[in-house]
């Protein structure tokens, strides 16, 4: 067997899970997203930033150009680089490091730095490797599985809130607070997911009754979401995953016990 290149070797370290190398980068890189966002938002305050303004740049300055770093070499060991850098963690990788740049050179952009905060969907990236892999592959493939039923379920809520919001406006009218249907499908939405901010209320004794019915129906479709959920994981889990990477493709997901990628047939 020939010796690995050293692209595929540094191919193995950041894209692979299941390796030591690969999991000590992980883990790094876990941590230096979570540093680089509390660091972001640590710049938030005027107060920090007034006395330690010159510090969290320097800081920032030093994560971006790891976190740039890390970008060029993925590009450059990527099997398909082009389309690593259209993938949805590509672009993600490139929007975490694009701000500082841009705001180097461009005065009055500092508002951009918020998109610096998209480094934390990085780390799904990192929970998806190593001993979480099969968790995160359970997951998504739950959720994907139940896409319709959510959305039908969804579509079911809102029929409901617009139906008894516009109730609602009729019953209660302007006098109360519910000055158009729009406002009244508010409340509706604010009530049936129990979060109740208070700041419209229904006064009249039916409009109290409707209120009453609408509470209760929200404490009981709260568990359907999660039913559904939960019996498409119970699903998935029937389906072990494992978290190699294809050498060839880049594909993941599959059974444990193949030998060969079920996407392009090579040998795993």
């Amino acid at each position: 067997m020939s010796k690995p290149s050293r692209k595929e070797r540094v191919y193995e370290i950041i894209f692979e899970a299941d390796t030591p190398l690969g999991k000590l980068f992980d883990v790094l890189l876990f941590v230096a997203i979570l540093t680089s966002v509390g660091l972001t938002m640590l710049s938030s305050v005027k107060s920090v930033r007034a006395d330690y303004g010159v510090l969290l740049f320097c800081l920032n300055a030093l994560f971006t150009l790891l976190f740039t770093i890390e970008y060029g070499l993925r590009l450059w060991c990527a099997k398909n680089p082009l389309r690593y850098a259209r993938s949805f963690f590509g672009v993600v990788d490139l929007l975490a490091v694009l701000p500082f740049y841009i705001g180097l050179f461009i005065p009055g952009t500092r508002f951009l730095d918020v998109i610096k905060v998209l480094r934390m969907l990085r780390i799904f990236r990192v929970l998806k490797m190593a001993q979480y892999v099969g968790e995160a592959d359970l997951l998504k493939n739950a959720l994907i599985s139940s896409r319709r039923k959510i959305g039908i379920f969804l579509v079911t809520v809102m029929t409901i809130v617009v139906i008894i919001g516009s109730l609602m406006y009729v019953i209660e009218g302007e006098a109360n607070g519910f000055t158009s249907i729009p406002q009244s499908v508010y409340w509706a939405i604010v009530t049936l997911t129990t979060v109740g901010y208070g700041d419209i209320s229904p006064h009249t004794p039916l409009g109290q009754t409707l209120a009453a019915c609408i509470m209760i129906i929200g404490y009981s479709i709260i568990a359907v979401p999660s039913g559904i959920i939960t019996a498409e994981l119970g699903l998935s889990a029937a389906q072990e995953r494992d978290g190699r990477t294809c050498n060839t493709c880049g594909h993941r997901d599959h059974d444990a016990d193949a030998r060969h990628c079920k996407y392009c047939g090579a040998r795993l």
